[in-house]
């Protein structure tokens, strides 16, 4: 179990760097930039990063919320003040209705400008950090603000479920690789070693039934986000991480 405890220690480690550095890094997940790049023939950061997260999670589905996301790194440091499970309810679907018009709004500004003609990864920031300006640093805050509030309101994760724009990449990414049957990195379940404690439910970082999936044999669900933490708590080793090969 302590390499297990480890591996968590690491991950909280990486998403919480990630956060820190949320000063430098904001503009590269810039919902706004995209567009103002896009209307301009741009490829900015932000549509770089929103492409790599198309691409890698392919392979690795929704890992990178569950390891990189500074968005991440503030919600479980809210944990320790508010750790409720968010329900199953229609709100999760939010962020879709939120992420349709959005994609569309930017394909429609890049097909009037004739595509994307130049890329500029550091677009926007001051020699790449994105806080260099009141500005900045009032979006900064008010997306901090957003994701806390609605940690706060909801329960864990709550951002991820209801409003992040970022989430439905990586679920495409994920039911294009089930639907084409790619290997990739997968959680496995072994229900005969189950003995439904249920610590699995209540680690879970994004509030899934993972007991429930474990006892189905079928741990496909696109809020997974690979964090391990259901995998770390099981002292019968009931799950594991499997790169899948069909």
């Amino acid at each position: 179990m302590e390499k297990s405890a480890q591996r968590q220690r690491i991950r909280k480690a990486l998403i919480l760097i990630s956060f820190l550095f949320f000063p430098v890094s904001l503009y590269y997940f810039s919902p706004a930039l995209i567009i103002e790049g896009a209307a301009k023939g741009i490829a900015v950061g932000s549509f770089i990063v929103f492409s790599l997260q198309l691409i890698t999670s392919l392979l690795l589905g929704r890992a990178f919320c569950g390891w990189m996301c500074p968005g991440a790194g503030l919600q479980e440091a809210c944990f320790s003040i508010k750790n409720k499970h968010v329900r199953e309810n229609k709100l999760r679907l939010i962020k879709y209705f939120i992420w349709v018009p959005w994609i569309s709004l930017i394909a429609w500004l890049a097909i009037k400008k004739g595509g994307f003609n130049l890329i500029e990864p550091l677009y926007g920031t001051t020699s790449g950090i994105s806080l260099s300006d009141l500005q900045s640093f009032i979006i900064y805050y008010i997306v901090v603000g957003l994701i806390t509030l609605t940690a706060f309101l909801f329960g864990k994760r709550a951002f991820c479920h209801y409003l992040c724009w970022m989430a439905p990449f990586m679920v495409i990414g994920q039911i294009i690789r089930e639907k084409l049957r790619l290997p990739g990195l997968r959680l496995k379940a072994n229900s005969h070693n189950c003995s439904s404690c249920q610590k699995c439910n209540s680690v879970c970082p994004m509030s899934l039934n993972v007991h429930g999936m474990v006892k189905s044999n079928s741990m496909s669900n696109v809020d997974c986000i690979l964090c391990g933490t259901c995998i770390d708590s099981c002292s019968n080793k009931a799950l594991s991480y499997r790169l899948f090969r069909y």
